[in-house]
């Protein structure tokens, strides 16, 4: 048996930079999704920004396009309970791996809120009546807002005490109903109510939506939890291998024993890290560089949240600690930043005036630093001058470079919860 294979930092950041499109080389939007197994959508500037840094020609429309008319993308909570758009036809294997055990705990929670405002007999019952309800509503009507469910639904009126302790706030029932149920695949979000920066969406059925009867879109019901958990890692593994195992448990957020049993189950390899450390990959991909020449030269502008810097835990092969700490914020999310050969290597934001403004806090040379200024030329251009909202967890450097740009409501702030 021979020597494993062994990743050098070089070749995972020339992996990164082919397969996640950073040279712009996504044919479309659902390739540039794929390409990161799951676009971050907690921000919704996220996935627009995402696939114009990779799909020539991106205009907002195309992706629109594919969500809210082809529908073949879905915008669900999966992973760590976080807000993704995600190829529609791999949602249930998403919901099967990542969101069902969320919901589980949801929906406990549902019920502990419910039966503080009701009674322990009456909370199970009144949350399987609302929900009945709620899909029989967006089934005759086809799509509706949150006010407009509570409008046609008084019945289910309901304030709840969220919280404990001297913590807690009173809040509607029929958000958090529409949450779990968007958790549970029972219902999709539509288009958002106003531009393309907003973050509350009109409510659809999961069958409108999908065209298919089950939840998340399945026919029938969604996989098993180990099958999905195996397909959820090959998707992962395709897009961001060599990966450790401490990087599977903190983007799928797995336990240990789930993460054991679904690299069994795909067979996954081990292979050698620069520095010592231990990565898995596919069976067959043990191929080295990708990209060829010229990926040290490439360079692209990436959202607060992208795919890319938050698909990894450890992230000392494409991220210094003073890019770090400048381009993320204190709880680890990643804020725009200014990517060169598969490096961050600086951040961005937009000044108050429309334009698109950057800051490098590593030395790449002046025909790299030329092209990053077109980039941001380009980005500006394309956003037409128009202000967009700060990154939902703007970034140290981002609030610097950006002046006065205003904050985005948070998600408690907004209905989608």
């Amino acid at each position: 048996m021979g020597a494993r294979p062994t990743f050098s930092d070089a070749e995972r950041r020339a992996r990164l930079v082919a397969r996640h499109h950073l040279a712009r080389t996504a044919r479309d939007v659902e390739t540039a999704v794929r390409a990161v197994a799951a676009q971050h959508s907690s921000d919704p500037l996220t996935p627009f920004l995402a696939a114009w840094a990779r799909v020539p020609g991106f205009a907002v429309a195309d992706l629109e396009r594919a969500m809210y008319e082809e529908r073949a993308l879905w915008r669900m909570h999966a992973m760590r309970r976080t807000l993704f758009v995600v190829p529609t036809e791999d949602a249930p294997v998403f919901g099967g791996a990542a969101s069902l055990d969320v919901a589980a705990t949801e929906r406990r929670r549902m019920i502990g809120w419910l039966e503080a405002a009701l009674s322990k007999k009456a909370a199970a019952a009144w949350l399987d009546d609302a929900e009945a309800k709620i899909e029989a509503v967006l089934s005759e009507a086809g799509e509706a807002t949150t006010a407009e469910l509570t409008a046609r639904l008084p019945e289910l009126a309901l304030t709840i005490t969220l919280g404990s302790g001297k913590w807690t706030q009173q809040a509607s029932a029929m958000p958090r109903v529409l949450y779990l149920m968007g958790m549970e695949g029972r219902v999709a979000r539509g288009r958002p109510l106003g531009t393309w920066r907003a973050s509350q969406y009109r409510w659809m059925s999961a069958a409108t939506f999908s065209g298919r009867a089950g939840a998340y879109g399945a026919v029938g019901s969604p996989p098993a939890a180990a099958e999905a958990e195996a397909a959820l890692l090959e998707r992962y593994l395709a897009t961001h291998a060599p990966a450790t195992t401490t990087d599977i448990r903190w983007w799928t957020g797995w336990k240990v024993s789930q993460t054991k049993r679904a690299l069994a189950a795909v067979g996954a390899v081990p292979v050698g890290l620069e520095g010592g450390g231990e990565g898995w990959i596919l069976p067959g991909d043990e191929g080295g560089e990708l990209g060829g020449d010229g990926v040290e030269a490439q360079v692209a502008l990436l959202p607060g949240l992208d795919s890319s810097p938050m698909g990894w835990k450890e992230r000392g092969w494409f991220l210094s600690d003073e890019v770090a700490r400048a381009t993320f914020d204190t709880n680890g999310n990643a804020g725009p930043a200014v990517w060169v050969g598969g490096r961050a290597v600086g951040g961005w934001a937009q000044e108050p005036s429309g334009e698109v403004v950057f800051r490098l806090l590593e030395d790449v040379g002046a025909e790299r630093e030329r092209r990053v200024a077109e980039e941001a030329a380009a980005l500006g251009a394309w956003l037409g001058g128009a202000q967009p909202t700060r990154a939902r967890f703007p970034s140290p450097l981002e609030k610097e470079l950006g002046g006065r740009a205003p904050k985005v409501a948070s998600a408690e702030e907004g209905e989608d919860g």
